[in-house]
């Protein structure tokens, strides 16, 4: 089979990036032919180079029809579409070959893809998209308070929606996130849940819990994120076992330098190690107790946690939006009930931290959850999916 992946940038560096790097290669091992088409490409040498090595075909406004020309020489079997912020590009494409639309995010559900508004306080949204969030986008903070945001998101939204009935199958990587799309008209039998896996490689067997009490925190520093509160329910943690507690904060972003100083006015042993590539950060992951994922808005899956479990650490999660997919309390991490705040998280870390039994035992269930899910069953799946798209077509 002929798969031409479709996504925004071919050197980008991030989630969707590593997933494209590890399926890639198994795709190809398993006979197909895989080409990529993209708009963007970035130069950075970051990126682990998968994406490089394929056929390609790049999007510009002067060479669009010349790069479709080139697509439908190349003659697709099915389109794999992911991060396409141009969704002409999608369009054009489907003129050619069935397109499969992994959806990472809120894509054509809501304006700012965030699924959460932040006044009176960042709360959780299950609002169905329509006339009305345009409405609340500004009162209710959804996203940038910015009416040229609110115009471009709307519009951009809209659009994205408009095209739902248009793929010949959606994938979500939790349940949480196909109710989302089922939510917004997608017919059930179209919408297929596969569900994510490790990208790095864990250890044969978790480490042994260790000394000190130390909690990592990974990803981009936004509001979202609940970095602020994680630390907040750090030093109250610290407070209850009545000993130091530690945070690694992995990462950059606009809160940063609010969180350093937050950190360093509570007193919290706070190291902000900004971002981190490969074996690094593994081996912060590594070497903590426990993973954070302090979350305030719905994650579609939180892919860190498993990360985490392959190398055998746990996590203490906020239980909202995808997490549920593969966090079970009290067998590979803590599920804090939403909403969470400092008192309850705290709380929890401090109940993990104080109970070197329990953590080795969640230690155990972490590694053996995080490897039961494995590319090679991910890739299973996909490929039944488009053996039975292509057929259809």
């Amino acid at each position: 089979m002929r798969i031409l992946v479709v996504n925004d940038g071919v050197s980008d560096v991030g989630g969707v990036q590593a997933y494209l790097d590890t399926v890639i290669p198994v795709l190809e091992e398993r006979g197909h032919s895989v080409a990529i088409a993209y708009c963007s490409d970035s130069g950075s040498h970051e990126a682990a180079g998968v994406l490089r090595r394929l056929p390609r075909f790049r999007f510009t406004h002067q060479q669009s029809t010349d790069t479709l020309a080139g697509i439908r020489r190349w003659s697709p079997d099915i389109c794999y579409a992911h991060n396409m912020s141009d969704l002409d590009v999608e369009s054009a494409i489907s003129g050619i070959a069935p397109v499969v639309k992994f959806m990472h995010g809120y894509f054509g559900t809501c304006i700012s893809g965030q699924k959460m508004h932040g006044f009176p306080s960042p709360t959780v949204c299950d609002r169905t998209f329509g006339l009305s969030c345009a409405a609340l986008f500004l009162p209710r903070r959804c996203g940038q308070a910015s009416p040229s945001a609110l115009v471009s998101g709307w519009r951009w939204a809209v659009k994205q929606q408009s095209q739902f009935d248009r793929y010949a199958a959606i994938v979500v990587a939790s349940d949480h996130m196909r109710s989302e799309f089922m939510r917004h008209g997608c017919q059930p039998s179209r919408v297929h849940v596969n569900e994510l896996f490790p990208t790095n490689t864990g250890d044969v067997r978790p480490s042994p819990v260790p000394a000190d009490s130390t909690i990592v925190f990974m990803g981009r520093m936004t509001t979202l994120k609940g970095g602020d509160m994680l630390i907040r329910a750090t030093r109250r943690a610290a407070e209850r076992l009545g000993q130091r507690v530690s945070i690694t904060m992995i990462g950059d972003g606009p809160r940063k330098g609010e969180w350093e100083a937050l950190a360093d006015r509570l007193k919290v042993a706070a190291s902000f190690t900004g971002w981190m590539n490969g074996d690094s950060r593994w081996t912060h992951v590594r070497n903590a107790s426990v993973v954070a994922i302090p979350s305030l808005w719905p994650e579609p899956f939180g892919l860190v946690g498993l990360e985490a479990g392959a190398l055998g650490v746990p996590v203490v999660a906020v239980a909202t939006g995808g997490i549920g997919q593969w966090l079970t309390d009290g067998v590979n991490g803590v599920a804090v009930p939403p909403p969470a705040d400092e008192r309850t998280f705290g709380e929890a870390l401090a109940r993990v931290l104080g109970d070197r039994n329990q953590l080795a035992a969640l230690r155990a269930g972490a590694h053996r959850v995080a490897t039961s899910k494995t590319v090679a069953d991910h890739v299973d799946r996909l490929d039944r999916l488009f053996q039975a798209v292509a057929a259809s077509c």
